[in-house]
């Protein structure tokens, strides 16, 4: 069956909100708040060791969302405090609204 478009590539969804984000690990309790400058500022309480800030992030953001983890996507800073993330199936106003960071 040559030339069939692979019907599973077309079905996905292009709504994403990417963003960045500041991270304070080894922080005394999970939030999030917006800084000075308009940037996101994410609270975690893991240390910065072994990827586990990292997957923290990930967790806190699924949870505080209401999605997979799989729908969270960190595209840069692994290794930094400022980082790209990337929430599939959201738009940046979903994100903004239910992360609450429009009224600080």
């Amino acid at each position: 069956m040559k030339g069939r478009p692979n019907s599973r590539k077309q079905k996905q969804t292009d709504l994403s909100a990417t963003f960045s984000v500041r991270i304070q690990p080894r922080a005394s309790k999970n939030g999030v708040s917006r800084m000075q400058d308009g940037s996101l500022k994410i609270r975690l309480t893991a240390p910065p060791v072994d990827g586990a800030a990292n997957e923290a992030l990930v967790d806190f953001l699924s949870t505080t969302l209401s999605i997979g983890k799989s729908q969270v996507e960190i595209v840069s800073g692994h290794t930094s405090r400022e980082k790209r993330i990337k929430i599939v199936g959201m738009s940046e106003a979903d994100v903004t609204r239910l992360l609450n960071i429009d009224r600080q």
